[in-house]
């Protein structure tokens, strides 16, 4: 099958990129001598979990417990978790996964590691935990490394937990001083630090000056090392992801309608400084807005003229966010279509 066979709108990938950057992550991680954990709430698919292990990834990183029972079933093993637990059909859930995999899951209460110590019990299951720290990104984690030491002596003393270490997201001069501290204090306790987990495409150095055992990096896989910032697009080069349309409507010479909106790509930021996309092939096309079903491109820069059922190619603002809208992803090189994948893990939320 050929791209042309391809109705529209149809998400893509590269092939020949996300080989790349696959490669790319696993030998900068080598390179700066950190073990590489790949997340794959990038993706949601088992192949491409599988070939980043292949490259070289001591295992992945699934942020629902439902994406971590994909990958398990997809033949995946050494799984982290990062994410607390709470409800008796997700505990139910986690003490089964425990049981057919390698999983370590993240707490930061009292309340959260009780939770998974009673069901591991009530299911005579171990369940390996790491305490998440909240270094200035304010979301979950302790707040202190007092807090940190005083939820490790909890842990250590439920039965069926096995306190593995601490998790936490780099963020500069704050991040330094809690793990530092936080390392003392364990160390003070004999509170195993099998796992110190950094993480964040773009921090794998800040990780390993900051002793971790781990980084977890997972957008490098359709972006590349480059990230994506507020109000840019990384480059062309290092994109996985193209969303084939159809032009629909060239209603002024400044502007083309393609029949790809909301509902087939989206963007975490709203921001008229910020195109929702870019066309691949004229780079100077911006997708400026989006209704339901109608993508807003502005082509006032290109001197290419749009004509009615021409085909462009897509680079969406939010690779990841665009492919979570769909069921498949065509995966091709040059202009033949070589694999199909099912998005798996796709709404998986609970």
């Amino acid at each position: 099958m050929q791209l042309s066979d391809l109705d529209t709108p149809t998400i893509m990938a590269d092939l020949s990129v996300l080989e790349m950057n696959i490669r790319s992550m696993a030998e900068h991680c080598q390179k700066i001598g950190i073990p590489l954990r790949s997340h794959t709430k990038t993706h949601k698919i088992p192949e491409i979990a599988r070939m980043q292990i292949a490259a070289g990834a001591i295992g992945i990183c699934c942020q629902k417990l439902g994406e971590a029972e994909v990958m398990v079933a997809g033949g995946l093993n050494n799984i982290l978790i990062p994410y607390n637990i709470v409800g008796t059909s997700k505990l139910e859930r986690l003490t089964a996964l425990s049981r057919r995999a390698n999983i370590t899951v993240s707490l930061d209460s009292e309340a959260v590691a009780k939770g998974i110590s009673e069901q591991a019990v009530k299911e005579d299951t171990d369940v390996n935990v790491i305490i998440e720290l909240d270094t200035n990104h304010f979301r979950c984690g302790v707040q202190t490394p007092d807090a940190a030491e005083r939820l490790a002596k909890i842990v250590t003393r439920l039965k069926r937990l096995q306190l593995q270490g601490f998790m936490f997201y780099p963020s500069e001069e704050r991040a330094r001083k809690f793990v530092e501290a936080t390392v003392a204090k364990m160390q003070k306790n004999s509170v195993p630090l099998n796992i110190v987990s950094g993480g964040g495409t773009g921090r794998e150095a800040e990780s390993k000056s900051l002793g971790c055992t781990e980084t977890r990096s997972g957008s490098y896989a359709f972006e590349g090392l480059k990230r994506t910032g507020a109000k840019t697009l990384p480059g062309a080069d290092s994109c996985v992801i193209r969303i084939i349309s159809t032009v629909v409507s060239t209603p002024t010479p400044d502007r083309i309608i393609i029949d790809a909106g909301w509902k087939t790509f989206t963007s975490h930021v709203r921001d008229p400084r910020v195109p929702m996309g870019v066309l691949a092939e004229y780079p100077e096309a911006r997708v400026y807005d989006l209704s339901m079903e109608h993508g807003h491109v502005d082509v006032r820069k290109c001197k290419h003229a749009f004509r009615v059922g021409e085909r462009v190619s897509v680079i969406p603002m939010h690779q990841e966010m665009s492919l979570n809208l769909h069921d498949e992803l065509i995966g091709y090189k040059r202009d033949r279509v070589e694999v199909i994948w099912k998005v798996q893990g796709r709404g998986k939320v609970r």
